[in-house]
């Protein structure tokens, strides 16, 4: 059997004559396909403003500018998330307090929030694991009982959910990513999602280096300059123009996504349900995106065993996440209880992530099927 890549970007059939069109134009600096992309991207989330970005990282430093944290400030988050979601804060000062997951879903434990909330916290960091909705409501109405803002880390979430609600229209603000990984791909780019009206004016000027070039072209002032902080936060035409493509099959690779996590869960609830492994979990609420399929095994050794197995048989299968509070420099810049993330602990050593992207075909997913199905009929 061929090799059967983790995760394989679909390349959209307009791709090629976009990045053409700006080639041919020489128009290399944001314009044409930036709005194009940001204008789609506003519709698919039914957010007030989206800015896009180089990267996700990026839109989590443009919210911490956004929020204007001050050293001390604390913002609480789950420790099972990606780097930035913790460094973008910290590169303002401000403290990453960490917060256990459930243990089904694999999101932030809302019932844990209230607890972790002091005089100098700011807000809430609701990251969307897996395209599978936080519970929103609960948060928001945790934020607005102590004045807090919500932002979501949704990543993860194009496509996905809560309540009819897209992710990343619901908080404050949003951050959303477009790496090779991703269910859509600009190579790698990000978006700024904002849906409080406060914070879009400034937000642009930040976007636009710290600069009022926006007014500038729109005729309000006779020169742009340097009027607050900002940096290079936004992406190039070649990047607005990949993710305006996919953008376009937005629907295609999402349906065809779905169709595979589908089929592997059918293929493995019944070792669920015996007990022998742990498969994604939607809730009722929430509508998902086919983002990710994972197995959590009984233990590390086993995880390890699944991945070695299938890497045997051509097949890639990645872990995930390394606990941010384990980290040097989560226990450096954090502030947690490592005994109230029992759950973050347990889980992360178990997690394995199988191959999932809209180009696989129907015999790479019958080879996965049938090889983990070998693997835990010997466990």
């Amino acid at each position: 059997m061929k090799q059967v890549y983790f995760s394989e970007p679909t390349i959209s059939i307009n791709t090629l004559s976009y990045l053409e069109d700006i080639l041919n134009s020489k128009a290399l600096e944001g314009a044409k396909y930036t709005r194009l992309a940001s204008s789609a991207l506003k519709n698919t989330i039914q957010c007030k403003e989206v800015l896009l970005t180089n990267s996700c990282t990026a839109a989590l430093e443009m919210i911490a500018l956004l929020l204007d944290l001050q050293p001390g400030d604390e913002v609480i988050m789950p420790s099972f998330t990606f780097v930035t979601t913790a460094t973008a804060f910290v590169l303002r000062g401000a403290i990453p307090v960490f917060v256990d997951i459930f243990p089904k879903t694999l999101n932030i434990n809302h019932k844990l929030i209230e607890a972790a909330i002091t005089s100098k916290t700011k807000a809430i960091i609701a990251v969307h694991y897996a395209g599978v909705g936080c519970a929103m409501d609960e948060i928001i109405t945790i934020a607005e009982k102590h004045n807090l803002f919500v932002i979501e880390d949704a990543a993860q979430g194009i496509n996905a959910a809560y309540k009819g609600r897209p992710l990343g229209s619901i908080g404050h603000m949003a951050a959303m990513s477009f790496h090779p990984t991703k269910n859509l791909t600009a190579g790698l780019g990000g978006a700024l999602l904002i849906n409080d009206e406060r914070f879009i004016d400034r937000a642009k000027i930040i976007w636009q280096k710290g600069t009022n070039r926006e007014e500038f072209f729109k005729g309000r002032v006779d020169k742009y300059s340097w009027v607050d902080v900002g940096s290079s936060f936004m992406p190039s035409e070649f990047t607005a123009a990949m993710l305006y493509a996919q953008l376009e099959n937005l629907e295609m690779i999402s349906h065809r996504r779905m169709v595979i996590w589908n089929q592997y869960y059918e293929a493995f609830k019944g070792a669920a349900l015996q007990n022998e492994v742990q498969i994604p979990y939607i809730p009722e609420q929430c509508e998902h995106n086919a983002h990710i399929f994972y197995l959590i095994l009984k233990s590390v050794a086993k995880r390890d065993q699944l991945i070695k197995y299938l890497e045997q048989r051509n097949i890639q299968a990645w872990f995930h996440y390394f606990p941010l509070h384990l980290s040097d420099a989560g226990q450096r810049f954090a502030k947690f209880d490592k005994e109230k993330l029992l759950y973050t602990e347990s889980i992360y050593q178990c997690l394995v992530r199988l191959p999932l992207h809209s180009s696989m075909e129907n015999d790479e997913v019958g080879h996965v099927i049938n090889e983990i199905n070998g693997f835990l009929s010997k466990l």
